[in-house]
C-alpha cells in the first residue's frame, strides 16, 4: 500500500474517532484535513496546489454560489417557526378527536401528525420531543401499549428525513449532484445535475408508502391485540370540534405542504422560491395561530395575505407574468392583480412577524435559525477542506478501489457503502454522515451504473433507519429525555423494532423496484 493511502485512511480514521470522542463536527473535519495536509507537504507526498484552491473552492458555485444550498436556511426558519407556533399541539388535539374513537385511533392520529409535520417542519427531534410530550401521556392514559405508543411516536418522528420538504434532502442533493458530475466527468459522458426537486419527487412515493406501512401495522395491531391499542374514551365535557377549527389546525398546515411542494413539482417555482413561500407561509400560520390566543385584531390582515398567496400560484401557473408578455389583456390584467397581491402578502407577513415579537417567539424562532443554518454551512465548510484533502491523497481512488473489490459486484459494495452509513448513523449526525461519507461512496457507485435520484432515496432511508436503531438511535434519545418515568428503555426499544423492519422492508422494495424513486422525478421533468 502507497503512503498516500496509509495517510488517506489515518486521516478518515482520526476524524472519525475525534467525532465519536465529541469534537465539535466542523472544527475537527478542518484541522484533521489541515493537519494532514501539512504532514503531506512536509513528506512531499501532498500538492499545495490543492490546499490553494480551497478559497476558490468555497467562493465558487460548490457553497457561496450554490442555488441549491440557499433553500436551507429558508426551510430552517419555516421549520424552526411552526415549532414554536403551537401547530403540533393542535394537529394531535383535532386528529385524535377525529380518529380517537376508533380501535388504534390515537396511533393513527399520531402517524399522520408525524406525516403533517414532517412536511411542515422537518425537524427530528422537535417532532419527536413534541409528540411525546403531548401525545405519549394521552395513549397511556388511555390503555396503550407502552412499546405501540413508544415506537409509534418515534418512527412517526423520523419521517422528517424523508418527506419532503426535507433538509436531509435538500444536502443530500448537493452531495449526490456533486457525485454524480464527478462521475460524469471520470466516464466521459456530459455533466449530470440533480436537483433538490428531483430528490423531493423522488422521496415523495416511498415516503407516503412508509406510512401507509406505518398505519398498516398500527391496524394489524388493533385486529389482533385490542387491548394494545383500545379506542380512546373522550371526557364528557370535550367540545365537539367546530368546521373553524379543522380548517384553521389542520387545513392551513396542509395547504402550505400543498403550496410548497405542488409549486417545486408542478414546475411553479424552482425549490429555493418554493422555500420563501414556504418561510412565508409558515409565518401567517404562526401568526393566526398566536393572535387566536392573544385575540389580536390582526387575524383578517393574515387572512388576506393566505388568499393571495394562492391567487399569486395560480396566476403563475395559469398565465405569463414577464413584463415583456404584458402586450395582450389577461396577461396584463394578471401582472397588475399579482403585484396587488404581492403587497398585500407582504403587509400580512409583516402582520405576522408582530404578532411573533408581541408574543415573544420571533427572537428566539429568529435565532434558532441562525444556529442552525450557521452550524450546517460552518460543517458544509469544514467537509469541503476534509474531502478535498482526502482527494489530494488520491483518497477517492481507494475508496473506488475498495467497492470495486468487495464481492458481489456493484450490489456487494452498495450493500456495504450502506452497511457503513447505517453503522455511522448510530454515532454521527445525518449531516456529517451526508458532507463526509457521501462524497466518497456516491462518485464510484454511480460510475457502477445506479441511478443518483434513486441512490439518493435509498442513502436518506438509510440514514431515517439508523435514528431508529437501537441502542444509539437519536429517536430514542429524543424520546427518553422526554418519555414518563413509567415507560422503559426497554420498552422503547422493543416499540421500535418492528417500525425497522418496515423501514427495512420498504429499503428492499424500493432498491427492487427503482422506479419508486424514479418515475415521479421523470414526470416531473418534462
Amino acid at each position: 500500500m502507497e503512503f498516500e493511502a496509509i495517510l488517506a485512511i489515518a486521516m478518515f480514521l482520526t476524524a472519525i474517532g475525534a467525532l465519536l470522542m465529541g469534537f465539535p463536527v466542523a472544527l475537527t473535519l478542518g484541522g484533521v484535513a489541515l493537519i494532514f495536509a501539512l504532514i503531506g507537504i512536509a513528506l512531499g507526498v501532498f500538492p499545495e496546489s490543492f490546499l490553494l484552491a480551497f478559497p476558490s473552492r468555497i467562493e465558487g458555485g460548490s457553497i457561496m454560489q450554490s442555488q441549491t444550498l440557499i433553500a436551507v436556511p429558508l426551510f430552517v426558519i419555516m421549520g424552526v417557526i411552526l415549532e414554536r407556533s403551537r401547530v403540533a399541539e393542535d394537529l394531535l388535539s383535532i386528529a385524535s378527536r377525529l380518529l380517537g374513537r376508533v380501535r388504534g385511533g390515537l396511533g393513527f392520529a399520531v402517524v399522520l401528525v408525524g406525516t403533517l409535520l414532517a412536511a411542515s417542519t422537518g425537524i427530528v427531534g422537535a417532532t419527536v420531543i413534541t409528540m411525546t410530550l403531548i401525545a405519549l401521556p394521552t395513549m397511556l392514559r388511555q390503555g396503550y401499549d407502552p412499546r405501540l405508543a413508544a415506537g409509534t411516536i418515534a418512527a412517526s418522528g423520523t419521517l422528517g428525513q424523508i418527506i419532503p420538504p426535507s433538509i436531509v434532502l435538500i444536502l443530500l442533493a448537493d452531495a449526490i449532484s456533486n457525485a454524480a458530475s464527478q462521475a460524469s466527468l471520470r466516464s466521459g459522458a456530459g455533466s449530470a445535475v440533480v436537483s433538490v426537486g428531483d430528490l423531493f419527487a423522488g422521496a415523495l412515493i416511498p415516503g407516503l408508502i412508509l406510512v401507509a406501512m406505518y398505519l398498516a401495522w398500527i391496524a394489524i395491531m388493533a385486529f389482533l391485540r385490542p387491548a394494545a391499542c383500545p379506542p380512546a374514551r373522550l371526557d364528557g365535557d370535550t367540545p365537539k370540534l367546530t368546521f373553524r377549527e379543522v380548517a384553521l389546525g389542520l387545513g392551513a398546515p396542509l395547504a402550505l405542504i400543498v403550496a410548497v411542494l405542488g409549486s417545486i413539482l408542478g414546475g411553479i417555482a424552482p425549490p429555493t422560491e418554493a422555500a420563501a413561500i414556504g418561510a412565508g407561509g409558515a409565518i401567517l400560520l404562526a401568526g393566526l395561530r398566536l393572535a387566536r390566543d392573544a385575540g389580536s385584531r390582526l387575524t383578517p390582515v393574515m387572512l388576506l395575505g393566505l388568499a393571495s398567496l394562492v391567487m399569486i400560484l395560480a396566476l403563475r401557473n395559469m398565465l405569463d407574468l414577464r413584463a415583456a408578455a404584458a402586450h395582450s389583456g389577461p396577461e396584463a390584467a394578471g401582472i397588475a392583480v399579482t403585484i396587488l397581491a404581492c403587497i398585500a402578502f407582504f403587509a400580512s407577513v409583516g402582520a405576522g412577524l408582530l404578532v411573533l415579537r408581541r408574543a415573544q417567539q420571533l427572537k428566539p424562532a429568529l435565532t434558532s435559525a441562525v444556529h442552525i443554518t450557521s452550524m450546517v454551512f460552518l460543517i458544509l465548510i469544514g467537509a469541503s477542506l476534509f474531502s478535498l484533502v482526502f482527494r489530494g491523497f488520491d483518497g477517492d481512488e481507494l475508496v473506488a478501489d475498495l467497492l470495486a473489490a468487495i464481492p458481489g459486484g456493484r450490489w456487494g459494495a452498495l450493500g456495504m457503502a450502506m452497511l457503513v452509513m447505517f453503522v455511522l448513523g448510530f454515532f454521527l449526525d445525518f449531516i456529517e454522515i451526508v458532507f463526509v461519507v457521501v462524497p466518497l461512496v456516491a462518485p464510484p457507485l454511480i460510475l457502477m451504473g445506479f441511478d443518483p435520484v434513486w441512490l439518493g432515496i435509498l442513502m436518506a432511508l438509510n440514514l431515517q433507519t439508523s435514528f431508529l436503531t437501537p441502542p444509539f438511535g437519536f429517536a430514542l434519545f429524543y424520546l427518553r429525555g422526554a418519555a414518563p418515568p413509567q415507560v422503559s428503555t426497554l420498552q422503547i426499544w422493543q416499540g421500535a423494532i418492528p417500525y425497522i423492519f418496515l423501514q427495512l422492508t420498504l429499503m428492499a422494495i424500493v432498491a427492487a423496484v427503482p422506479a419508486l424513486a424514479t418515475w415521479l422525478p421523470a414526470i416531473a421533468a418534462r
